[in-house]
C-alpha cells in the first residue's frame, strides 16, 4: 500500500481546453447552454469564444487529486467557486496540495487553478479511503 502524501505535498496540472472536449462534455452533461454552445451566444456575452464548462474545468482539479493520492482514495467531498467564465481555448493551470490527514487517513485538500497569474478556481477537497464498503 503507498502510503497518504505528507501534509504540504502538491501537483499540478495544465492543460488547454479544446472545442473537441467541449463537445464531448456537452454529451456526457447534456447541457446545451448558448454561453457554452453557441459561439455567437458567447461572443455577445463578452467572451472571445465558447466559454469552457466550469465543470470541465474543475475536473482537472480532479486529475490533481488522483495523482496526488493514488488509487487508495477517493472523492468524498469537492466544494469549488468559479471567479469568472474562461473562453475555449484557454490554458488552465490546476493545483491540489495537502492541507490535512486525520487519524482514519482522509485527506483534505486545497484547490486552485488558476489563468496565467489569475486565480479562476478555489476550493477545497477531502480525500476519503477507499474501503470495502457495500456494492451499490
Amino acid at each position: 500500500m503507498t502510503p497518504a502524501p505528507a501534509i504540504g505535498q502538491h501537483i499540478r496540472f495544465s492543460k488547454t481546453m479544446t472545442v473537441a472536449e467541449q463537445a464531448l462534455f456537452t454529451g456526457i452533461s447534456g447541457n446545451l447552454g448558448g454561453l457554452y454552445v453557441d459561439r455567437t451566444k458567447a461572443r455577445d456575452a463578452g467572451l472571445a469564444d465558447m466559454a469552457v464548462f466550469e465543470l470541465a474545468a474543475s475536473s482537472l482539479l480532479t486529475t490533481c487529486l488522483s495523482r496526488l493520492a493514488g488509487p487508495a482514495h477517493r472523492i468524498a467531498d469537492f466544494s469549488v467557486s468559479f471567479a469568472h467564465a474562461v473562453p475555449v481555448g484557454t490554458t488552465i493551470a490546476a493545483q491540489a496540495t495537502v492541507s490535512g490527514l486525520d487519524a482514519a487517513g482522509t485527506l483534505t485538500c486545497t484547490l486552485e487553478a488558476c489563468v496565467g497569474e489569475a486565480v479562476l478556481i478555489r476550493g477545497t477537497a477531502r480525500l476519503a479511503p477507499v474501503s470495502g464498503g457495500a456494492d451499490v
